[in-house]
């Protein structure tokens, strides 16, 4: 598989989650798949993958990627990328350095790592314009951290 090939295939795993459509996105995750948020466990496997994401829908109903670098090699695709999370209760827009392997034409690893300090969260308020960077958890509007 050429090094396009992967880095089309996460692009296209992004894009499915982006619109909503999750069993697009995980038919293109690798049965024996690992994810990853680091630092968070581990998900082992598709079934344990989907799992978490359904976690992840209960608060977050959009999920937008915004891609600022990607790069394919071997089998290996990095991105740094911006992912907006908003619900009814939540919004987050944190910087995301993710690793994914594809062998196949499958992702087998899907590993993101973020920085705490450089999102913007939003608490009871699906706002991104109320939200301010917040060093650690969630920060309200109009309260201090």
């Amino acid at each position: 598989m050429s090094d396009q090939e992967s880095q089309a295939i996460v692009e296209t795993f992004l894009r499915e989650l982006e619109a909503g459509h999750n069993e697009a996105a995980l038919a293109l995750l690798a049965d024996d798949v690992v994810y990853e948020n680091v630092p968070f466990p581990p998900a082992r496997g598709k079934v344990a993958t989907e799992k978490m994401l359904r976690q992840f829908l209960k608060l977050f109903d959009t999920f937008q990627v915004t891609m600022h670098a990607i790069a394919a090699r071997d089998g290996v695709v990095l991105t740094e990328r911006t992912d907006v999370l908003s619900g009814k209760v939540f919004h987050l827009d944190i910087w995301v350095c993710g690793t994914f392997e594809v062998r196949d034409g499958k992702i087998t690893v899907w590993r993101d790592r973020f920085d705490p300090c450089r999102r913007r969260p939003a608490v009871h308020r699906a706002d991104p314009q109320a939200a301010r960077p917040g060093l650690i958890g969630l920060v309200a509007p109009g309260h201090s951290s």
